[in-house]
């Protein structure tokens, strides 16, 4: 029997089970906004990256913007001032011209309206009246320009309009200043938006300029209302007009900026090229010199620089080259003297007893002595096959923790004379790794001697750690410590924190420097951390598998305890177990 469908069950079927069928689902609101959101974040991001990257983006971008304030300002300048300029002019002829209008036809108001004789046309009715008169002359001179409106407040029946004008189209504070002035030679103005009262027109706006005749009926308050339409044309054509001009002038302002930046940018865009290409090591990169400019002199100063640079380099690869072979060639013919001295201090050594106490003791010295320079000439030998290239591992899977404790054993004896103890974290299953075992341990010993003779006495831990892809070996002192900025020093070759502090131990000053070609010749790290007072941490990272790539670390460079002390300022510290495991904790005296 097959499933029920959707819908014979009442539900909509799923997302999945519509893709299933070839349908998409429908997206949400909140899931297309959503999207939107994203693609705009993630163009606004590429933005940003582009103008941070484009010298010459952001030159012609900040030419835009000014161009376009300046623009601006300017055009509404300009535009303020040509509105101005019409609107004045446009005002003070229309108030002439209502002037002269209301001269004209003062008269017509001097004889009272009783005093007229009636006049009959051919059906016997009175038509001319002298406020008719008035407004067919005003009429006869306003044509279609603009329209007048005659109202007497005193007598009922005087009003007159022309055209289809409104008389709401006066404003009322400009009939209370005008009877307020009570003068007939006052002309009075003011914006207004002109009505009309078959709807026929538009509403538009314009200004109504006032005038008052007197006359035996009464006050007549003229009314001139002229329109803007002519004007409001020629300044939204003025505007267009300023808008086109203004948006290519910023157009051509921004592709003038580009085209001048370009002269800029390009020769120092090929300027960063080269410069990167010498980084890369291609010293021989030059740049081509054009013209006598300031940009000239640049290309030419950085070819004499990249000049004088590959020829330093140069210099110094001969002298490097020059210095490997000496001590090479010096830490060989030095094997053969010493072990002709080598064999007669021996016998002089065995014979001590034989020799009175002075001569006993030069002999004991001469054979401590041997054997430290022995020490010194092995590590010029090895660091010495570092710098020619000829140091190979014998790589054979080892358990790390018999190499660590192989190492503290060889220690010990020098530990014993400081009064420095061991504290030991090793895992209780084996840590496998594919590793020179020799070189390995020479590591270890190297970090378990400078911890010793910087560790003041104090108690040293070695951890170890693994994961699935590395394993790891901290050796941490609670010495002295390290500055800001010697972290990567220690391991440079002859270097010394303090060079005032007498060594008690002895050495070339290689012993890291060594530890470190070893690791690197392995694939691993090692790296250090320290503090004033707060003592050192070394940490020798290796790939469990030879050849593979080491991407991180099982044990933290920076011991938890300092960590977690400076984040709670002083609470109590956790000792080191997470990676090492605490059940292999034990102490070697």
């Amino acid at each position: 029997m097959p499933p029920p469908s959707a819908s014979a069950t009442g539900r909509k079927p799923s997302g999945s089970a519509l893709k299933a069928r070839g349908k998409r689902p429908r997206r949400t609101l909140r899931q297309i906004a959503r999207g939107v959101r994203r693609r705009a974040r993630r163009l606004a991001g590429r933005l940003r990256g582009a103008y941070r990257r484009s010298l010459q983006l952001r030159v012609v971008t900040s030419t835009l913007v000014v161009s376009m304030v300046v623009v601006a300002v300017l055009g509404v300048f300009l535009f303020q001032s040509i509105t101005d300029a019409m609107i004045a002019g446009r005002t003070r002829a229309a108030t002439a011209e209502a002037k002269a209008n209301v001269s004209s036809v003062a008269g017509y108001f001097t004889v009272s309206q009783n005093d007229v004789p009636p006049k009959g046309d051919d059906h016997g009715i009175a038509v001319s009246t002298p406020v008719e008169l008035a407004a067919r002359a005003l009429a006869e001179r306003a044509g279609s320009r603009y329209d007048v409106i005659i109202l007497n407040k005193s007598r009922v029946g005087q009003d007159r309009a022309t055209g289809n004008i409104d008389v709401a189209s006066v404003p009322e504070r400009l009939r209370r200043d005008l009877q307020k002035s009570g003068s007939t030679t006052l002309s009075w103005r003011q914006p207004a938006t002109l009505r009309y009262l078959d709807h026929a027109e538009p509403n538009q706006i314009g200004f109504v300029v006032g005038s008052l005749v007197f006359s035996p009926d009464g006050t007549y308050e003229i009314y001139h209302l002229f329109p803007l339409q002519e004007e409001e044309e020629t300044l939204s054509s003025v505007l267009q007009l300023l808008i086109i001009v203004g948006a290519g002038l910023v157009l051509l302002l921004a592709a003038i900026a580009s085209l001048v930046t370009r002269q800029v940018v390009t020769p120092v865009r090929l300027a960063r090229q080269a410069a990167e290409r010498l980084a890369s090591g291609r010293l021989e990169e030059r740049l081509k010199v054009r013209g006598e400019d300031d940009l000239a002199r640049l290309a030419t100063s950085f070819n004499e620089m990249a000049s004088n640079l590959a020829l330093k380099i140069h210099q110094l690869e001969e002298l490097s080259q020059v210095q490997r072979q000496f001590v090479s060639d010096v830490s060989h013919e030095l094997r053969t003297p010493l072990t002709t001295v080598r064999m007669a201090a021996d016998l002089l050594y065995e014979a001590r007893e034989d020799f009175d106490p002075m001569a006993a003791r030069s002999a004991e010295l001469m054979q401590a002595q041997l054997e430290r320079f022995e020490s010194m000439l092995a590590d010029l030998l090895e660091i010495s096959r570092y710098d020619a290239g000829a140091a190979t591992l014998d790589l054979d899977p080892v358990d790390m923790r018999d190499v660590v404790l192989r190492a503290v054993g060889d220690s010990e004896a020098l530990a014993e004379r400081h009064a420095t103890r061991f504290e030991l974290r090793l895992p209780n299953e084996p840590c496998m790794a594919e590793c020179d075992s020799r070189r390995v341990e020479r590591i270890l010993r190297n970090l378990l001697f400078n911890a010793i003779e910087h560790g003041e006495g104090k108690d040293i831990v070695v951890a170890l750690g693994a994961d699935r892809d590395a394993v790891a070996v901290a050796v941490r002192d609670h010495g002295v410590g390290l500055r800001h900025g010697e972290e990567n020093m220690v391991f440079d070759r002859f270097w010394r924190a303090d060079p005032s502090r007498a060594r008690t131990i002895g050495g070339t000053g290689l012993g890291l420097a060594i530890s470190r070609e070893d690791a690197i010749l392995h694939g691993g790290w090692l790296q250090a951390w320290g503090s004033p007072g707060e003592g050192t941490q070394f940490r020798l990272s290796l790939p469990r598998i030879a050849g593979s790539e080491l991407k991180g670390s099982p044990l933290p460079l920076v011991p938890p305890e300092v960590e977690m002390r400076r984040t709670w300022r002083g609470q109590a510290t956790p000792v080191l177990s997470a990676a090492a495991g605490e059940s292999g904790v034990f102490d070697v005296d």
